[in-house]
């Protein structure tokens, strides 16, 4: 799945002995890229580390900070890939991709556009739904946590009875957890109408019993989290 990023938003029940299991057959992979149509580096890091008076002025931020001169535009896309078979599939891939001549020069050309580009392998919550084409139109929102070493079972077994209270919907797209990149690192991804019905939704979701308690365990294990409001391209079988 390919999406654009619309917009970021700021912001453990006993352990079951089945509770959490993940799934062996897919692995997936998150990248984050960030592109630019200009990079300009002429101001030192220096300049920084002084502050500077501002006068007051009655205009948005985003005219007043901003370089006027540049009128830069950056864009961060998010790829969700699937590799049936597990790490032999994803191997596989990539070694025939690096044979493939089209590919190379295509990712060469690709490589001048990016600033920068983040890679993460991920598996699949056995107790989620997995990744199924869609009808939309439907906004999308990638919910990631980076949780404290050592409660990613506990996270999985909350969330393996949460998960139930929230299919009145069919908003649950997927839930996976990271293995290569950023480590304790879980990402569950809803899909909802607009920004309305995600409202409602996630509203509806504290008059089923339970949900108050799973967030109460939860939360304390989360350092930091971020939320994305995302809408698929045309290739993506999301819709």
């Amino acid at each position: 799945m390919a999406t654009r990023v619309l917009q970021s938003l700021g912001k453990g029940l006993h352990q079951a002995s089945n509770g959490f299991l993940p799934k062996q057959q897919a692995v997936l992979t998150l990248r984050t890229l960030s592109a630019s149509s200009n990079l300009n580096r002429e101001d030192s890091w220096f300049k920084s580390l002084f502050v500077r008076k501002v006068d007051p002025r009655k205009d948005a931020h985003s005219h007043l900070l901003a370089k006027k001169e540049d009128h830069n535009l950056y864009k961060i896309q998010l790829h969700l890939w699937r590799y049936r078979g597990g790490y032999p599939a994803l191997t596989d891939v990539m070694s025939k991709l690096r044979m493939n001549k089209e590919f190379m020069e295509y990712r060469e050309k690709r490589g001048k556009m990016l600033l920068s580009r983040r890679n993460q392998l991920l598996l699949e919550f056995s107790f989620w739904n997995e990744p199924v084409p869609r009808t939309g139109p439907n906004i999308y929102e990638l919910r990631s946590y980076q949780l404290r070493p050592g409660t990613m079972i506990e996270w999985g077994n909350y969330w393996a009875r949460a998960i139930e209270l929230r299919q009145q919907n069919n908003e649950a797209v997927g839930g996976f957890f990271s293995q290569i990149g950023n480590l304790y690192m879980v990402h569950h991804l809803w899909a909802y109408k607009d920004l309305q019905s995600r409202e409602e939704t996630r509203n509806a979701a504290w008059q089923h019993e339970g949900w108050d308690e799973a967030v109460y365990y939860t939360v304390p294990l989360i350092q930091h989290m971020e939320s994305r409001i995302m809408i698929p391209l045309k290739t993506s079988p999301l819709k």
